[in-house]
């Protein structure tokens, strides 16, 4: 490479402009993906803290219905105060599934708006080129 910019033929600075460009683009890229792995540490941190609470929310969910069972339990025999607990529980879950299955059928997988705008933008750029 020559040090005088004035003898620089246009080959040679395109070239270094190509070469600048691939290193902007090879840093964005370094940088994007190594925000994307903190962003995932911070995502996994957050979902075994969500799953921990889950876990432990199902085991108070089995003490306070276990003590329903129980209290029901000094006004009638053992057996029928769980059958009690038991069948409202089967009540509730299968009411709670019915409604989270119409909410799932509602779901459309395709991205319909992300579809339309695509199709505005390939439009606006076939009337660009004309």
């Amino acid at each position: 490479m020559r040090n005088d910019a004035a003898e620089r033929s246009a080959a040679d600075i395109l070239q270094d402009i190509i070469h600048h460009v691939q290193e902007i683009i090879r840093s964005e890229v370094q940088l994007a993906k190594t925000e994307l792995r903190e962003e995932g540490i911070k995502a996994a941190k957050g979902a075994v803290m969500l799953v921990a609470g889950a876990v432990l929310a199902l085991y108070a969910l089995g003490f306070v219905l276990a003590s329903a069972a129980q209290a029901l339990a000094l006004a009638m025999p053992a057996w029928m105060a769980a059958l009690i607990v038991g069948v409202v529980v089967l009540i509730v879950s299968g009411m709670l599934l019915m409604i989270g299955r119409t909410r799932l059928k509602q779901v459309s997988p395709k991205p319909e708006k992300t579809i339309e705008t695509m199709k505005e933008n390939i439009e606006w750029a076939k009337d660009q080129t004309r």
